[in-house]
């Protein structure tokens, strides 16, 4: 391949992603990507497979529509380490540790898992096991995937738990649909609650950080064991929590 056609195929692949950013929520067909994009059909499925085969994007089976893939948000990962996330975070972290005395998180997505980015341990008399920093998870097991994926659309939603439904059977026979209905219910109440999935005798509450274009780019959650997080408990931690997001949103520049 010349030096020429490389760099054109390098820079139709950009111009392919950015478009296709553009619908993150619909998904664009092969027809509509290649009219944007000038090409024949031959040549943008081709261009569009083998982002499909890197990890760049996906194409849902039943729609044939292409969007964003699990290596787009792996790269975004890469970059929240570069511009210092988990330490923009410390001290908001601490500060809600100390504030609650449960166990403070932070999450951030990476493909269909949220990894644990950080985490803080309060001084309540009984801490909970904690998840550790760098597991990752499927969307929806722990608070902090179920904040980040009820800050998706119903189609991408869909489209993960398709994804991960063949590994959740171990989070104490977890399913798709039980996740939907927490994400569900998480998108009505405005916050992420699960308890006994991702640790056992551990209950959850998360909030998603989000841009100014909507987009979730991390999550905050505070876990104790579940006979302590109570209903009760659960709108005392909330006002702490919002202001920790809110916070880590004005450090970030969202």
């Amino acid at each position: 391949m010349s030096k020429t056609l490389g760099a054109q195929t390098i820079t139709r692949a950009v111009r392919a992603l950015k478009l296709i950013s553009l619908h993150t929520h619909t998904g664009m067909r092969l027809v509509d990507v290649a009219h944007n994009m000038q090409l024949q059909r031959p040549t943008a499925h081709r261009l569009l497979k083998a982002l499909v085969l890197e990890g760049m994007l996906i194409q849902n089976a039943a729609t044939r529509r292409y969007t964003l893939g699990p290596l787009v948000f792996e790269l975004d990962l890469a970059s929240a380490h570069q511009f210092n996330l988990r330490d923009i975070a410390a001290p908001i972290l601490e500060e809600l540790a100390d504030s609650t005395g449960d166990t403070s998180f932070l999450f951030v997505r990476s493909g269909n898992d949220a990894v644990c980015l950080s985490r803080i341990q309060g001084k309540y008399q009984i801490q909970t096991p904690a998840v550790p920093v760098g597991s990752r998870q499927p969307l929806g097991v722990s608070a902090g995937g179920l904040a980040l994926l009820s800050s998706l659309d119903d189609l991408e939603v869909s489209q993960v738990l398709d994804a991960v439904a063949p590994r959740l059977s171990v989070y104490g026979n977890l399913d798709a649909e039980e996740i939907r209905r927490h994400c569900a219910r998480a998108q009505k109440v405005g916050y992420a609650l699960i308890g006994n999935r991702a640790v056992p005798g551990v209950r959850a509450l998360g909030l998603p950080v989000k841009s100014s274009a909507g987009t979730a780019v991390a999550a905050v959650t505070v876990a104790a064991t579940q006979t302590r997080m109570t209903e009760k408990r659960v709108a005392e931690i909330l006002p702490f929590l919002s202001k920790a997001v809110q916070e880590l949103t004005r450090l970030l520049g969202l």
